[in-house]
């Protein structure tokens, strides 16, 4: 059974847009809302559903297992414990003790999203 209305694409493209550039603008809600014209009740409901949509979505990502060198070098040693190969293609590099909090902190920002 599905749950309310059936999703409207054209609504949520327009909105995903609007709260875009709510964020980019530097405005509060109230006044991104008056600026634009947009019901303020409307523009809290449709963050909330797409925040809602987005949560939801399941994201895999392709992994691939490499073998580790026989012998490591000094070099390797003083490399990274850990390298994560990022959906941008960038690799980031992680040594022994690092921060998990800062990890977390970091990945989104490296990804380009917000945290």
């Amino acid at each position: 059974m599905s749950r309310g209305n059936p999703r409207d694409r054209g609504k949520e493209r327009f909105w995903r847009r609007a709260v875009r550039q709510w964020r980019s603008s530097g405005l509060s809600i109230r006044d991104f809302c008056r600026v634009e014209g947009l019901p303020e009740p409307n523009f809290y409901a449709w963050r909330r559903t797409i925040a809602e949509r987005d949560a939801d979505k399941v994201a895999f990502v392709p992994v691939q297992v490499v073998p580790e060198p026989a012998l490591p070098t000094r070099a390797d040693e003083a490399a990274a414990a850990l390298e994560l190969i990022l959906v941008s293609g960038r690799r980031l590099r992680v040594g022994p003790g690092f921060d998990a909090v800062t990890l977390q902190r970091l990945l989104p920002l490296v990804e380009g999203s917000r945290p």
